[in-house]
């Protein structure tokens, strides 16, 4: 029997790498070795950490794989050109085979769109366009650029990957409903995704559009090891997000696998059909493995 959800995991971070001797295909191959259904790569610029380009981690890990998604947690397509950014994301499609999931998302703090050169106020109009007009940019239609003249036109051409609208935002849930084929929350309890969804329901039928998956991205640890984060210790660090710390206790995924298990089985009871995990710490492989034993608990 197919489990409940696809299950995904975030590749591991530089720092992860270097620590655990883990290049990035090796990574990806163990996790669908492992029997996962994903794995993603975050979209981060001038943050002051390490971290990888969203295009070119991707591109190594859909080389080293071959059945398994590859997905952006979250692409930003509003700080680039936007035909640069459909360049990208036209190329991850073709050298995955068509395996990409592309998140999408107008986050980052201001000085990451200040080093690009990109107003942080015009976030959301860029956003907005992008979402507009991406699919077509794919596909090879010519669409005009956006504040400059004329047009644009990409090739080669592929099917646009399935878009799922990052964020919990009202916001968000309002783009995922007129353009996304998911809505892909991040830190949000099971009641929160339920109450959403029947929100993004409502308004995909008002643009008389199907309703989009929902898809939701966790932190979390697993197992019992020694010197494995607390969730207390998790929880501090998802306060980084604007939630509170009583409510962001309950957020962390941990625990053995059959815990975890129970905890991805209430966000299936409250809709979602895909979880997009990465970890907080532990090694990286058998991190990867306990949360393959989990996924197999989901039936």
């Amino acid at each position: 029997m197919a489990p409940l959800m696809d299950i995904g995991v975030i590749l591991p971070a530089v720092a992860a790498q270097r620590e655990q001797r883990l290049d990035l295909g090796t990574a990806a191959r163990h996790a669908e070795q492992a029997g996962l259904d994903g794995v993603w790569h975050g979209d981060h610029l001038a943050t002051g950490a390490a971290s990888l380009d969203c295009a070119v981690a991707l591109a190594v890990a859909a080389g080293a794989t071959t059945r398994i998604r590859i997905g952006t947690s979250v692409f930003v397509p509003a700080i680039r050109p936007l035909a640069w950014a459909a360049k990208q994301v036209a190329s991850l499609q073709y050298v995955s085979g068509g395996r990409l999931v592309l998140g999408v998302g107008s986050g980052g703090g201001a000085g990451q769109w200040a080093a690009a050169g990109v107003p942080y106020g015009e976030r959301g109009r860029r956003t907005d366009t992008a979402l507009e007009l991406l699919a077509r940019l794919l596909a090879g239609e010519s669409v005009p650029l956006v504040d400059e003249p004329g047009e644009a036109r990409l090739q080669p051409a592929v099917t646009p990957p399935p878009i799922w609208v990052g964020n919990a935002s009202a916001v968000a849930v309002r783009r995922a409903a007129r353009h996304g084929d998911g809505w892909f929350p991040s830190m949000i309890p099971p009641a929160a995704v339920a109450s959403g969804r029947a929100r993004l329901a409502e308004l995909a039928a008002a643009h008389g559009r199907p309703e989009p998956v929902v898809a939701i991205g966790a932190t979390g640890v697993l197992g019992p090891a020694p010197g494995l984060p607390t969730r207390a210790s998790i929880a501090s660090g998802i306060t980084g997000y604007g939630i509170p710390l009583e409510e962001a206790m309950e957020l962390p995924v941990t625990g053995e696998p059959a815990q975890v298990a129970e905890r991805l089985a209430a966000y299936h009871e409250a809709g979602a059909r895909h979880v997009v995990l990465g970890f907080a710490g532990g090694d990286w492989r058998e991190q990867c493995d306990l949360l393959a034993e989990a996924r197999a608990l989901l039936t």
